[in-house]
């Protein structure tokens, strides 16, 4: 091993304490430079100047390699440095005044509603189950609430005279409207499945197993996982597919960004705009493919 690289990995391992997988990723991270360096003869990796580290980031990222790995590297290469700076084994570091390379972010992905109406069209009503997993399918679409806040409902969280649910998360809750359809499912699951479903009265957990306990976010994913199959759509849906799908409909159909944030619970506006830059991307696309003289 390079003997600058073993002091740094001996550093990681006995000084700063980091877990094998981490120090195994800077290893891998500064041999890759290191031999990138030394394979085209741009300099002693000690003395590199900001040039060599700028023509390496521009190397991975003409091979391929994602923005997220692009700027692991470059932490992993600039923690190298200042250990070599630390011990006067390099005189300067090159990674100074440079400006760490922010991940790109990936857009969610939705569900179209011709997606959702058949996703939602699965369970069977046939049985308690059937019954239980369409109204939770039914009441994350309709308010778009996280799954963990979703199997954390209780019996007294539901209002259905006035169509409404009370999401409670830390020291916050809100009131979140149920549209029609999601109403009448849950009142069908509140009256004749969940009954059937326990043998405890005092039990006060909206959504049961089969056991008669409050469902757990495992069993949700399976719930979610188990219908998208069964409707052969050819996306990764997840439980949270469904919140990202609520608040770009809404949106979509000329919600203000402000309300979405609210029943979202999102804290921060950023948070939500991510879903204009959906609904945007999909129009820029949208109009890439559809007007003439933009395919020319």
């Amino acid at each position: 091993m390079e003997p600058n690289l073993e002091l740094f990995i001996d550093y990681l391992a006995n000084t700063r304490k980091l877990s094998v997988n981490t120090i195994e990723s800077y290893r891998r991270d500064i041999v890759q430079y290191i031999t990138y360096v030394r394979k085209n003869n741009i300099a002693k990796y000690e003395n590199a100047s900001p040039t060599v580290i700028l023509d390496y980031m521009m190397h991975l990222k003409n091979i391929g390699k994602a923005a997220s790995t692009i700027s692991r590297s470059l932490a992993s290469i600039r923690a190298f440095y200042r250990f070599l700076v630390d011990r006067h084994i390099s005189e300067t570091d090159p990674t100074m005044d440079l400006q760490s390379i922010r991940p790109e972010k990936k857009l969610p992905q939705i569900l179209t509603s011709s997606e959702i109406n058949l996703l939602l069209e699965q369970p069977s009503t046939s049985d308690a189950k059937g019954i239980r997993d369409k109204a939770m399918l039914e009441v994350l679409y309709a308010t778009g609430i996280r799954v963990s806040e979703l199997v954390s409902l209780q019996m007294s969280d539901v209002n259905l005279d006035l169509g409404y649910i009370i999401c409670r998360s830390t020291k916050k809750e809100r009131i979140i409207p149920l549209y029609e359809e999601a109403v009448n499912t849950l009142r069908i699951y509140m009256e004749k499945a969940r009954g059937t479903m326990t043998a405890n009265p005092e039990e006060k957990a909206l959504f049961l197993n089969v056991n008669g306990s409050r469902i757990t976010r495992q069993g949700f994913w399976k719930v979610v996982k188990s219908y998208t199959k069964k409707a052969a759509i050819d996306k990764d849906i997840t439980p949270h597919t469904l919140r990202h799908s609520f608040a770009a409909h809404l949106l979509q159909n000329g919600a203000d960004l402000k309300s979405i944030q609210q029943m979202l619970g999102h804290s921060d506006i950023s948070s939500t705009q991510i879903y204009t830059n959906l609904i945007n991307n999909k129009i820029k696309n949208v109009y890439i493919n559809a007007h003439p003289r933009a395919k020319a």
